[in-house]
């Protein structure tokens, strides 16, 4: 194992780091982190049906629907029926739950700010430079796999 911080584990561990630092910095809402990737999903991608959150999250769809129970309580979703589908069920966040999301999105940022406020400029562009990059590579990733379903 090459934990070195150049190596492939050095960065691994360096990428873990960063996402618990930044992940415990939202605090908004109490939300674990399931609750808070299945909220943003929501945000993003619109009312999806439980089957669809379930698999989209990696999840059991008991595990869903317990975690949909919860949020509903809180009052951050909402359940619809499917226009498409009678017997169906959509799951759709509420203006609370934007407002929550929101406001842990803003303390993410801050958390952010913070840990790049402590780098050098060129630290500041090399990082930034290399997040975008993996959020690009990881986008036409997911669009490659998103086709091969379809």
């Amino acid at each position: 194992m090459d934990t070195s911080p150049e190596g492939p584990d050095g960065l691994i561990i360096a990428v873990e780091q960063m996402i618990r630092y930044v992940r415990q910095s939202a605090r908004t809402g109490g939300l674990s982190t399931a609750a808070s990737s299945a909220l943003a999903r929501l945000s993003r991608e619109g009312p999806q049906r439980l089957t669809e959150l379930a698999r989209a999250e990696g999840v059991s769809q008991p595990n869903t629907t317990q975690l949909v129970t919860r949020l509903e309580r809180a009052g951050l979703v909402r359940r619809t029926a499917d226009a498409s589908d009678g017997r169906g069920v959509l799951v759709a966040v509420t203006s609370a739950g934007l407002e929550v999301l929101d406001r842990r999105r803003a303390e993410r940022a801050v958390a952010l700010r913070q840990l790049m406020g402590d780098m050098t400029g060129p630290e500041r562009q090399a990082t930034t430079t290399a997040l975008l990059a993996l959020a690009r590579v990881i986008r036409n990733r997911q669009d490659t796999s998103e086709e091969d379903r379809t």
